[in-house]
């Protein structure tokens, strides 16, 4: 019998990312939107509950909703990590199964579950048994040549069957062999059609599609498809698309902050963290792509490149950083202007 599903879909979300969606990037995230969906990057659970699990897990209150993402394939250890995250007040747990590199593979997690549904299932039970957050899977349409939609619908009809609380498509197969991790980003085509096709045969099961996404208003036209919408890459170079995701998305009503409005809410972060042993550039390295498209955009990186490993720089650096940058109007919050 199915375990009822938990929790509520959040209609947009940034995905988990490797070196880039740290806790410093999710405090930037919520200066820009309130309401979207935020992961951490995929952490193992060798890590938490053999390494200093402080590192891996700490979060600011702020960032709510965030989930943890994990890679592993011992239902013990997720178990034990799942309730280490409810207890810490994550909103979510998730499960990789799709990330392809050579390092995870070889672990026998990540991507390579794709060719272990029972596994995957036999994880997602132990989880759900454990915790009252939802438990859900992120994965890839298939691997190789298991590829087929016929073999990611029999991967999702078990896992399913086990409680998974959402189903986050990645719309790409992976390569394990012959791609590496960032071909495996863009290289195998999308394939939409199929997740499509899954949400329509499975409409009882929350279904969001990842891959390919670098707009707001394609974000949309997806939701006339599926439950909600993942983006990644894009929500890194340019996280300035987003501010004006809780009004399309969640029917916020506030007014949206310009970009250096977010500067000068990041510059006392910047401080705290900074006293807290956090060098500036760990602290601010996120904030590289704010003016993306803006004019003045390459003086605000180049200003923040060339100057945050140097002895003393504080955030200082990022106020004379974002002077270089005209500030626009509210109206114009979603005009870029070519950048120089």
């Amino acid at each position: 019998m199915t375990a009822p599903l938990r929790g509520s879909t959040a209609p947009l979300s940034i995905a988990p990312m490797m070196a880039c969606t740290d806790r410093h990037y999710r405090y930037l995230m919520r200066q820009i939107t309130r309401h979207t969906l935020l992961y951490t990057e995929m952490v193992h659970t060798g890590a938490i509950l053999r390494g200093r699990r402080e590192d891996h897990l700490q979060f600011d209150v702020s960032e709510h909703p965030v989930a943890l993402q994990l890679g592993g394939d011992d239902p013990a250890a997720l178990a034990a990590c799942a309730q280490k995250a409810e207890a810490l007040g994550y909103d979510e747990v998730n499960i990789n199964v799709g990330c392809p590199s050579d390092r995870v593979s070889n672990g026998c997690f990540g991507a390579s579950l794709m060719a272990r549904p029972e596994r995957v299932a036999e994880c997602v039970a132990a989880m759900r048994d454990v915790v009252a957050i939802p438990v859900t899977v992120k994965h890839r349409i298939g691997i190789d040549d298991i590829d087929t939609y016929e073999h990611m619908l029999h991967f999702v009809d078990i896992v399913s069957a086990a409680g998974a609380d959402r189903f986050t498509v990645h719309a790409r197969k992976a390569w394990l062999k012959g791609l590496s991790p960032k071909e495996n980003r863009n290289v195998p085509p999308l394939r939409y059609a199929d997740v499509y096709r899954l949400k329509a045969e499975r409409p009882h099961l929350p279904i969001e599609i990842n891959g390919g996404i670098r707009t707001l208003d394609v974000a949309e036209t997806q939701l006339a498809h599926v439950d909600a919408v993942m983006i990644g890459r894009a929500a890194y170079d340019t996280p300035w698309i987003f501010a004006d995701a809780d009004a399309r998305f969640f029917g916020a009503t506030e007014a949206p902050p310009t970009r250096h409005d977010v500067v000068r809410r990041m510059l006392p972060y910047i401080e705290r963290e900074m006293t807290d042993g956090t060098t500036l550039h760990r602290a601010a390295r996120h904030m590289l792509g704010l003016f993306a498209g803006q004019r003045g955009a390459k003086r605000w990186k180049r200003h923040i490149s060339e100057g945050a490993h140097r002895p003393g720089a504080g955030p200082e650096l990022i106020e004379a950083a974002a002077d270089l940058v005209p500030e626009l109007p509210p109206t114009a919050i979603n005009s870029p202007s070519p950048a120089a």
